[in-house]
């Protein structure tokens, strides 16, 4: 084996003001692009009703404007990486940029569901093609040390606080109704509007500011592809129907079914074709393979939280939606303070310290949310927890642990990759992280309806033991207002403590596996380069 020392200075690494400059501006681009791809999935939330009244869009089909954007970028993620690899990640990411855009103004213009829906998939598409080459960019673009750790912690916090600018910057974008050329503008056609001028202003910046990496021409393998897309698109959606419909859900089953089977196919493709798109020797390394099982494993218990902590604020607490928004910017304070830390501590400590406190950290947080208070007794009271007390301490120290966190993991999980697979090793990461989410959310929905349904019947059955005077239509409708909200508070909080289990899970994966040193990652080179 030849031994490099890849930590040599030379000539490009060589750092001079003009140079910094230009990584700056870098940074600046791919940053931007993974924050508009991470937090599209969220600013539309807070302007469903909105949305709903203008195209008399139905309350089942509703959902479907969320989830049509997390269909598209989950199922098209490995795809894009490996298109990246292929044709140059540069030309894919800008193409992904230029989609998005594109599919953001016909969101915003959309005068009908149908062109709304696909709309918001088309985004997804271009979520798919940016956001991997965005992550393989910066390998290609930072040197390893110092420089590439601080680009991770810019995407680490760009990638975990855009849920929280979505709610906040959603919120916003929906209550206003500005005028253009005399015609007042819906508030919600912002939260879509508002990608177009980024996106295409950071497509045209990239030729500037970012270098092409080295091509790989090779064969797309087609049939795995179509197996890996659908696969994902059915597993994917078969998690996100089982946080609403149940797991006993006949399309439910169907779905996830149908996509394991597929994802099965795609696995012994991939093992006889002579370019795969997915090669299994990306797997093969411990370090990068437990960085992947982190990845799914924390994710599922973040994105959790974002979805029972906003209704809990909202619904519970009474906050108006913008108020909701801004009760979350604490954590996108967290995860920058923490993602900072871990990219000056990575350079001296290894990532196995740095992560498992990280996980354990956000597990504690986790904990934390789980002991709100609430009333399921008969009668049920109006017990409502405090935002200083009971929420905030716990959003700081989740976004803190998961700024920790993240940095470390995304730096391990894509370090020393063969070059023409770094596109695809970012794609298997993004992917890790969407089917995590959504496996997160929908079993952590499951545990929390569960005992809705539980606690609901017990209130119900209470009731009509109890007797005495007959309550009045004002004072029936106000004890099942308060039941409802005491109900989904325990409901959540069980949900909260499975996810601290999840983040624990995570924390062992990390503290077990995770045992690539700090000196190794401040080399490049593929797997085999050793520094000494």
């Amino acid at each position: 084996m030849t031994n490099l020392d890849s930590t040599s200075p030379t000539p490009e690494a060589v750092a001079t003001p003009q140079r910094e400059l230009h990584l700056g501006w870098a940074l600046v681009l791919i940053s931007i692009a993974q924050l508009m791809v991470v937090l599209d999935a969220t600013i539309a939330n807070i302007a469903l009703p909105y949305i709903q009244i203008d195209l008399d869009i139905t309350q089942a089909n509703l959902s479907w404007i969320v989830t049509g954007y997390a269909l598209a970028f989950g199922s098209l993620l490995l795809l894009g990486g490996r298109l990246g690899d292929l044709y140059g990640r540069r030309k894919v990411f800008m193409i992904g940029l230029v989609v998005f855009a594109v599919a953001s103004l016909l969101g915003g213009l959309a005068t009908s569901e149908p062109l709304l829906l696909a709309a918001r998939g088309l985004q997804g598409l271009g979520a798919a093609l940016a956001s991997p080459a965005a992550l393989a960019l910066i390998t290609t673009t930072f040197p390893a040390g110092p420089a590439r750790n601080r680009a991770f912690a810019v995407y680490a916090a760009m990638s975990g606080a855009g849920a929280a600018v979505g709610l906040i910057l959603g919120g916003w974008l929906t209550g206003t109704s500005p005028e253009l050329f005399g015609l007042e503008i819906d508030g919600w056609r912002l939260t879509f509007l508002i990608n177009v001028p980024i996106g295409i202003a950071a497509a045209l910046l990239s030729p500037r500011f970012l270098k092409e990496a080295e091509s790989h021409p090779g064969e797309l393998d087609l049939p795995g592809a179509v197996a890996a897309t659908l696969g994902l698109l059915g597993v994917v959606y078969g998690l996100n129907r089982a946080g609403t419909e149940g797991w006993g859900d006949g399309t439910t089953v169907a779905c996830l079914v149908a996509g394991v089977a597929l994802l099965a196919i795609f696995g012994f493709i991939e093992s006889r074709v002579e370019h795969p798109l997915l090669p299994f020797r990306i797997f093969m390394n411990r370090t990068r393979a437990s960085s992947f099982v982190a990845m799914f494993l924390a994710p599922a218990a973040m994105f959790a939280m974002f979805y029972f902590l906003s209704q809990y604020i909202q619904n519970v607490m009474g906050y108006s939606p913008l108020k909701a928004g801004v009760a979350f910017l604490p954590f996108t304070v967290g995860i920058v303070v923490g993602a900072g830390l871990a990219s000056n501590l990575v350079n001296r400590i290894d990532p196995r310290y740095i992560s498992g406190v990280g996980t354990l950290i956000a597990a504690g947080a986790l904990f934390g949310f789980s002991t709100l208070p609430f009333d399921t007794s008969f009668p049920a009271e109006d017990v409502t927890g405090t935002y200083v007390t009971d929420i905030l301490p716990f959003i700081i120290m989740m976004a803190f642990g998961m700024g920790l966190t993240f940095v470390p993991v995304t730096l391990t999980a894509v370090h020393h990759l063969r070059s023409e697979e770094s596109g695809i090793g970012s794609g298997v990461l993004n992917t890790a992280q969407q089917v995590g989410g959504a496996l997160g959310l929908a079993v952590l929905a499951t545990v929390a309806t569960q005992t809705f349904t539980d606690r609901g019947k017990e209130l119900a059955a209470a009731g009509a033991q109890a007797g005495g005077p007959q309550l009045s239509p004002e004072q029936m409708e106000k004890f099942q207002a308060i039941a409802q909200q005491q109900v989904f508070t325990e409901g959540s909080t069980q949900a909260f403590l499975v996810g601290s289990i999840l983040m624990l899970a995570a924390s062992v994966v990390i503290w077990v596996f995770l045992d690539v040193k700090h000196e190794e990652l401040a080399t490049d080179g593929p797997e085999g380069v050793v520094a000494h």
